[in-house]
């Protein structure tokens, strides 16, 4: 492991004997920090903002753009005690599990199991929850810098899951897991990249949706849940949630398939709002022939 990517770790390892209420009051104070330096970051929140609440005047959107930030900081440095602390010991953080007997139910009903978790709330914690349970195999992009995926790989611990790329070699590794009655990890709401996804509704506007999901869900049989670690008020810990997947995930309409994605992500988004990943630019890509900037922004 390189000095810089050592260090950081160490940084984790140090932040990991914080309480996570410590954590999280200090997360919030750098989401706050975000947004009077008027960063990018909170452009991107507050551009998201005017696409999934069209309908807040200024004044309430700068206000839910200021707690989306402030989540975004306990989101990071929450990364302390989930990976710096040990797998074992964040697991401990996990205090209420609600549709817990839908991953119950999928794991004996050995067909195969998709988890799709959205960017929101501590991922990072739900992949420690269901390592522990089975074996997980989660699609990945490798970093941009190549040697801080060392770093991934050993913050994620005992429970680490299998890293699969995504390219071609990768996507049938996932197809023998599912075949095989195994379990995989996907991220719904990453941009796929370009000829590999299509144009469907997401929050009412056309978002650049990956069609991987579905098609793996369609020709293994496997079932499709989604998940994510709610993080709870005050640094009380998380709750995991399981969702059922909406109907038409599996069509072969690979535009009603990704309408039924991005629907399954929206159900989640709504249950802990401020604890999306907003800065993500989830529509920067737009559909043919329209222009980069023709999704709304806002005021």
């Amino acid at each position: 492991m390189r000095p810089t990517v050592a260090l950081v770790y160490g940084l984790l390892r140090l932040a990991g004997v914080l309480p996570l209420r410590a954590l999280h009051a200090a997360g919030a104070a750098l989401g706050g920090l975000v947004w009077r330096l008027q960063r990018r970051e909170r452009r991107h929140v507050e551009e998201n903002l005017a696409i999934a609440r069209p309908g807040l005047d200024a004044e309430a959107r700068a206000a839910l753009a200021r707690a989306c930030l402030r989540e975004t900081g306990k989101s990071l440095l929450e990364l302390g005690k989930v990976w710096g602390g040990g797998a074992r010991r964040a697991l401990a953080l996990v205090r209420e599990v609600e549709g817990l007997d839908l991953f119950e139910d999928a794991r004996r009903g050995g067909r195969g199991l998709i988890i799709a978790a959205p960017h929101l709330g501590c991922w990072e914690l739900l992949n420690h929850w269901l390592g522990a349970r089975t074996a997980l195999a989660i699609l990945y992009r490798p970093p941009p810098r190549a040697q801080w995926e060392p770093l991934l790989k050993r913050a994620r611990g005992e429970f680490a899951p299998e890293q699969v790329r995504t390219d071609g070699a990768g996507v049938r590794v996932l197809y023998k897991r599912l075949a095989a009655g195994g379990v995989v990890g996907i991220l719904p709401d990453q941009q796929p990249g370009r000829g590999e996804g299509t144009f469907a509704p997401f929050f009412g506007t056309a978002a650049h949706t990956m069609v991987l999901l579905p098609r793996l869900a369609a020709r293994t049989g496997a079932t499709v849940l989604f998940a994510f670690m709610q993080r709870l008020p005050r640094g009380a810990g998380f709750r995991l949630h399981f969702l059922p997947a909406p109907d038409g995930l599996t069509d072969a309409d690979p535009v009603i398939a990704a309408g039924a994605l991005n629907r399954g992500v929206e159900a989640c988004v709504e249950r802990a709002f401020t604890q999306y990943q907003w800065t993500y630019r989830r529509w920067s890509d737009r559909p043919p022939g329209e222009p980069a900037d023709a999704a709304p922004r806002g005021d």
